[in-house]
């Protein structure tokens, strides 16, 4: 069948799976899934000594979404620990951490490692090179519980054993298995960083998961010390009366004071919503995600949304949906009011990386059960003839744009934040419906900060290219990334800090992207890539 499938001119994903039918038929065999085929293909490579097509090893992939964005995601979770929380909407599944079912797929793969940090990433690498992935810029992201909360030896045992996994893994293509190098631990957490600064697998990124009112200058710096670089926190709701009934211990005080030393301090943030709440209405949502976008105290970069519904393991929350306390919104209602978010509210610079939680439909109780609401509500928007402004509707996905990125535009959109002036510098296509690269800089009104190598500087808090990962080492079809959109930006960002009278621009960089920044100039001080204008 690979023989036959060369013979085709198969350009898309499409082309391939009609070819394959069409073959399948006349071969007289079931329909072989695509995994089977690039194993095959390889097979056939390395037996008759061809050039591999790097189109076809593409459009084999698995999954090609996985990497799409750039980076491959690896996501982990930490072991089962008391929560500080009260939230009434949690599940509290025995051997699981707080808020996660064992039957969600990350928690599923976690439990199967008992979850250990070091097998978790192996296992998740592993299975990108299977389905025809190159994982060398790896999105490290933590989830399980309040992080903040763990023990502080725990933490540190946890990043380390994430960064050796990283740093060991090696795929043996002619056994297709990994054949992890020999150990490097112990070491302390500055030699394996210093290793993933050239390792084959680099950690481009990595999240930690935890709650405004465990956000504290101490804690940001623990964080950046471990390589952080995003922080997800559950906002939920900023309004206190909604907080105080679902017991969530926290306050929209908490919440403008936890964002504002997050941006001072570089990170990246990724707010957790809940539309539905407890105390909540569809009057009280509308309001609260128009706040969200438009308020100075907020301006998340990223958004996960999770409309409140009732899983399994939530006996309060049952309890209130019983009395009628709480009542779910219909498919419909939520439906109505994500779609007005996304039409009128989302601006350019926010990406909504999630607007349901993964949770399987045979775990929830009451509450919509749409797994595809994304899909359903960009369904909708498309008949109504609107668009969503968000990254994530408008990053480039996989579109061969080598012949169009010379038309890209540069946009520059200022955004008033307290405590200091952001700008969201993009290039996009000219009715800025396709996304190739951005970056975010912030100008903090106050030259002195709590950390001491930030003195007087301008941050750069993200800088990111859209399309197909591209390899550190080895080739891809389809990106946007290493066309220079990068550079670029980055000059631009040095353009307006100098003329605004910033001497230093500083950069929350990954580990494994501190080479990319030497080359710019920078240099490592501390925690920060940073260069004198």
């Amino acid at each position: 069948m690979i023989q036959d499938l060369l013979k085709e001119s198969i350009t898309t994903k499409d082309d391939l799976h009609k070819a394959k039918r069409k073959l399948s038929k006349k071969l007289g065999i079931h329909l072989p899934p695509n995994r089977e085929l690039l194993k095959s293909y390889k097979e056939l490579i390395k037996k008759q000594g061809l050039e591999p097509d790097p189109l076809f090893l593409h459009i084999l992939k698995k999954r090609t979404v996985r990497t799409i964005s750039g980076v491959a995601p690896v996501t982990v979770l930490t072991k089962p620990f008391p929560c500080p929380g009260r939230c009434v909407y949690c599940p509290t599944e025995r051997g699981m951490p707080k808020s996660y079912l064992s039957n969600e797929p990350a928690a599923a793969r976690a439990l199967r490692s008992a979850f250990d940090p070091y097998r978790q990433v192996m296992v998740r690498l592993h299975s990108y090179y299977e389905n025809g992935h190159k994982p060398e810029k790896i999105e490290l992201i933590v989830l399980g519980g309040t992080w903040s909360f763990y023990p502080h030896a725990y933490q540190t045992w946890f990043i380390k054993r994430c960064f050796q996994a990283m740093n060991e893994f090696s795929f043996d293509h002619d056994i297709k298995k990994c054949t992890p190098k020999k150990s490097s631990w112990p070491q302390s957490m500055e030699q394996f960083h210093t290793t993933n600064q050239n390792a084959l697998h680099r950690c481009v990124g990595l999240t930690l998961e935890t709650r405004p009112d465990h956000i504290t200058k101490e804690e940001i710096k623990r964080m950046r010390w471990l390589g952080a670089t995003r922080v997800q926190i559950g906002i939920q709701s900023i309004f206190d009366d909604v907080l105080k009934i679902t017991k969530r211990d926290q306050t929209r005080q908490q919440a403008k004071e936890a964002t504002q030393l997050l941006k001072d301090a570089g990170f990246k943030i990724n707010y957790h919503i809940m539309p539905n709440l407890p105390g909540s209405n569809l009057q009280k949502d509308d309001q609260m995600f128009k706040e969200l976008f438009s308020h100075p105290d907020f301006h998340p970069d990223e958004m996960k949304i999770y409309p409140t519904v009732l899983p399994e393991f939530t006996p309060i929350m049952e309890k209130m949906y019983k009395d009628g306390t709480w009542k779910p919104y219909t498919d419909k209602e939520l439906m109505s009011l994500l779609t007005k978010v996304k039409e009128k509210y989302v601006p350019y610079y926010v990406r909504i990386s999630r607007l349901i939680r993964d949770i399987p439909a045979t775990s929830i109780v009451a509450g919509s059960k749409i797994s595809n609401l994304r899909q359903h509500i960009q369904m909708h928007m498309k008949k109504r003839g609107t668009l969503c402004k968000c990254i994530r509707c408008r990053e480039e996905r996989g579109r061969n744009i080598k012949t169009d990125y010379q038309k890209a535009k540069l946009f520059i959109d200022k955004i008033q934040t307290t405590g200091g002036t952001e700008y969201f510098i993009s290039y996009e296509n000219p009715q800025r419906t396709t996304l190739y690269a951005f970056l975010r800089l912030r100008l903090p009104e106050k030259k002195k900060s709590f950390i001491k190598e930030l003195d007087g500087c301008a941050l750069i808090r993200e800088l990111h290219s859209y399309g197909q990962l591209k390899p550190i080492l080895g080739q891809e079809v389809y990106t946007s990334q290493h066309l220079g959109f990068g550079k670029r930006l980055m000059n631009q960002a040095e353009i307006i800090t100098k003329k605004k009278g910033y001497k230093k621009i500083a950069v929350i960089a990954g580990i494994g992207t501190r080479e990319y920044y030497k080359k710019l100039g920078y240099a490592l001080k501390k925690l920060y890539m940073i260069k004198s204008l």
